[in-house]
This record gives structure tokens, C-alpha cells and sequence, in this order.
């Protein structure tokens, strides 16, 4: 594994998020205040569809939505396919990422496994590692503020403040 810092360009991660609608979460948690329960439950509100794996836990439901034992047992084939693991473990979730032909394989933070990233862009997927969907959604799309809070307005002038309204696609409604 690299120790070179990875870089991802702004354009590129919002258009990524911008075409995801479907996200299977290996590692998903059903406790409210593990990353995964957090990131599963920012991502869901804003309007993609959360599709929880974990072995241990199927069967049950994780914020309304069945949890699966693995990814070849999802009702779908997701979009994007969110690592919630240790990195050694990346590996079988990739190869098993690539022969459903899933586009997107995004490990969270921490979680790098550059061989595995290699090989599934060879097989044509996206990749990115180490970073948080939802951090990214946030800071790409407005939700983040200068301060790390989010207000909900925007203002390109004093005075005409804007409320942002956003589900995928950026709208602005005077306040």
C-alpha cells in the first residue's frame, strides 16, 4: 500500500455522486452511532437508496431496509458498492463488486487497498479510497459551511440570502 496521499478532483466526485442512486454499505451497522448507521442514514435522507450488507445481521432491517448477507444476495445490483471494513478485507468485496458489475467502489475513510483498487479499475470500475461519501456530499453540494455547519442558506450578496433545496441536483428558492 502507498503511502502517497490520494487526490480526487471536486468535478470528479460530484459527478459521481451526482449519477449514484443506489448504494450497497458492507459493514453496515445497526448502531445509531457507528460511522456507518450515520453516513447510511445522511445519504438515505438525501435521496439515495441504502442497501445494508452485513452477514451477521440478516435478515433484520437497518433504517427501513433489509439487511443482506452479502452483495450477490441484493435484490439489485447497486451502483456503488461503500467498504465499511478494514482494509485487508477489501479484496473478496471487490472481486465480488467486479463480476456483478457494479460502476462504483468507494472505500471509506482509512480503508486503502491499492491492488484491489488496481484491479477493479482494470475490470472498469470507478474507485476512490479513503474518503466519506458523506463528507464529500456535504462539502460539494453546500451542505458544509466555512465553519463545518450547516445553515442552509446560501448568499452570493448581502441581503438576498438563498435557501438551498437539493435532491441530486441544485435549486434555489428566495427566502
Amino acid at each position: 500500500m502507498s503511502d502517497e496521499r490520494l487526490h480526487y478532483d471536486d468535478a470528479f466526485l460530484r459527478d459521481l455522486l451526482s449519477r449514484v442512486r443506489s448504494i450497497a454499505v458492507v459493514g453496515a451497522s445497526a448502531q445509531p452511532m457507528r460511522p456507518s448507521y450515520f453516513a447510511m442514514r445522511y445519504l438515505q435522507d438525501k435521496g439515495y437508496r441504502m442497501l445494508p450488507v452485513n452477514p451477521r445481521l440478516a435478515g433484520e432491517t437497518i433504517l427501513g431496509e433489509r439487511v443482506y448477507e452479502s452483495l450477490s444476495a441484493l435484490p439489485l445490483v447497486p451502483d456503488m458498492v461503500q467498504i465499511f471494513r478494514r482494509s485487508e478485507e477489501v479484496p473478496p468485496v471487490v472481486e465480488e463488486a467486479i463480476r456483478l458489475g457494479v460502476q462504483v467502489v468507494w472505500m471509506q475513510l482509512g480503508v486503502r487497498h491499492d491492488e484491489a483498487a488496481r484491479r477493479a479499475q482494470e475490470a472498469g470500475l470507478t474507485v476512490v479510497m479513503d474518503r466519506c461519501p458523506k463528507i464529500e456530499y456535504g462539502r460539494l453540494f453546500g451542505e458544509i459551511g466555512r465553519l463545518g455547519i450547516n445553515r442552509g442558506i446560501i448568499s452570493a450578496k448581502r441581503g438576498q440570502a438563498l435557501q438551498l433545496r437539493r435532491r441530486h441536483g441544485i435549486t434555489f428558492e428566495r427566502r
